[in-house]
């Protein structure tokens, strides 16, 4: 068993007409989770336009805490509750950076990860810097970058950088082109 962070991602579709229905059931397994030891947090990824699959995300210290969330009573039961609700679920279990990224061959160029990362990094920091760097001015280096990496971590690793990949999938993970008639009759 692993002693890093495990981050489970829940891909779901949206049953035709279940739209309100499934978003309710998400919330309510978003505040299951949060009963269980190990429980680091979680989200929900909207579908980009003229999609509807969502992402879900949830983060444990570890995969037996993961690993007890899971195989719960609770989470059974909610899973059963929401079963009419969405299409074609998948799972897949992460660990590290490379996880926001996709599963193993099929990530992006380490350069695309880099600047997806670069992307909610500059913003964030810039944001906070401006608003709270008059306040931090007065402090000495180390505690001044200590607050800013204890405050800023957190928000990137569990909102920004997901959503950066998530807006950026297209550009990460582009379609393959079509194949001409040619190629295909061949």
């Amino acid at each position: 068993m692993s002693t890093s962070p495990v981050t489970l991602m829940v891909a779901r579709r949206v049953a035709k007409g279940r739209y309100e229905e499934l978003m309710a059931w998400l919330r309510e397994g978003e505040q299951l989770a949060t009963d269980f030891p190990g429980y680091l947090g979680s989200g929900v990824l909207a579908p980009p336009p003229n999609d509807d699959e969502f992402q879900i995300i949830f983060r444990f210290a570890d995969e037996q805490t993961l690993h007890a969330w899971e195989f719960s009573a609770s989470r059974s039961a909610w899973l059963s509750r929401g079963s009419e609700l969405f299409a074609d679920p998948s799972e897949h279990r992460v660990q590290g950076i490379d996880g926001w990224f996709g599963a193993v061959g099929a990530r992006p160029p380490r350069w695309k990860q880099a600047v997806a990362i670069w992307l909610a990094f500059f913003p964030v920091s810039l944001i906070f810097n401006f608003v709270l760097g008059p306040l931090l001015g007065e402090l000495e280096l180390v505690p001044r970058v200590m607050v800013s990496t204890l405050a800023l971590t957190p928000l990137m690793v569990y909102l920004f950088i997901p959503l950066s990949t998530h807006l950026l999938a297209n550009w990460l993970h582009p379609a393959p082109a079509p194949r001409k008639a040619t190629e295909a009759a061949a």
